[in-house]
């Protein structure tokens, strides 16, 4: 358990939270770039398409590099390393956290079918990968731990490939599903139907995430994979909810599947992301 911070560490500075905050719709648009010169001089559009000033642009910009710089050298948890070295309260922290994360990790956030996700989306869902899918999910003492993620765990990923190249797993797998969700939901028949290239997407997402240039379109992978179809089905939150969880739970009572904590880590994860994203 952790000590509880000291009195003084409670007393967040005004003037550093004031200095450390940030417009969302700033975020948005730099969210996943390099924080670089280049991103740098790319500032004057993104005032002009937010309606916030250059000055404060430049301001969010270099705050964000700032706290990317020290973190990245530090040991240990990133959002208590950003609370603790700047001062900030805990959900700035955490807000500080992500931005990091998704500069380090590259991910693509600006693709057109993206936009409608906002920042907090984001923020959600780096939270999601932090806590559960870096080394220092697994492994307090490692350095880095929480910017990068876990490569040992994304080379098992590749392991779950049985559940769809397997055709006697995958057509049990789907058996299993469809008698847990048959008169639960309305949209059954299109779950059934659909089963196989949802499954195969999802997999295919796992089994991919060794390379840096997959794990850049994680996001949008999982938008074209699995919420689109899903959403042009007219599948509810609720749906995709009961699907994903009896999707999780049943390739656990797969006779030959043994991959079971990989396929926790991974699913709970995808299950979390995919909830938060399944939107208008």
């Amino acid at each position: 358990p952790h000590s509880s911070p000291s009195r003084e560490l409670n007393a967040v500075p005004p003037r550093a939270m004031q200095y450390y905050a940030f417009d969302d719709s700033f975020v948005r648009e730099v969210l996943g770039k390099k924080l670089s010169k280049g991103t740098k001089k790319d500032l004057d559009d993104v005032s002009t398409k937010t309606g916030i000033t250059l000055k404060s642009c430049r301001r969010q910009f270099d705050n964000f590099k700032r706290v990317f710089k020290v973190v990245e050298e530090l040991k240990g948890p990133l959002v208590e390393n950003i609370r603790q070295h700047f001062l900030l309260p805990d959900q700035l922290a955490r807000d500080y956290a992500a931005i990091v994360f998704f500069a380090n990790n590259r991910f693509e956030t600006g693709k057109k079918k993206l936009h409608y996700l906002t920042f907090q989306d984001f923020a959600f869902c780096a939270g999601q990968l932090i806590n559960n899918w870096t080394v220092g999910a697994v492994d307090n003492i490692m350095e880095d731990m929480d910017v990068d993620l876990d490569k040992e765990f994304l080379q098992e990923l590749k392991d779950l490939k049985i559940l769809i190249t397997d055709k006697d797993l995958l057509d049990q797998h789907k058996s299993l599903v469809c008698t847990a969700l048959r008169g639960k939901t309305n949209v059954f028949n299109e779950m059934e139907a659909n089963f196989k290239n949802l499954s195969r997407g999802l997999v295919n997402i796992a089994a991919k995430l060794i390379n840096a240039k997959d794990v850049r379109d994680f996001f949008i992978d999982l938008v074209e994979k699995f919420i689109e179809p899903c959403r042009s089905d007219k599948w509810t939150s609720i749906d995709v909810n009961l699907y994903l969880t009896h999707y999780t739970n049943s390739a656990h009572i797969l006779d030959t599947f043994k991959h079971h904590a990989v396929w926790t880590r991974y699913m709970g994860v995808i299950k979390s992301c995919i909830l938060r994203m399944y939107h208008d």
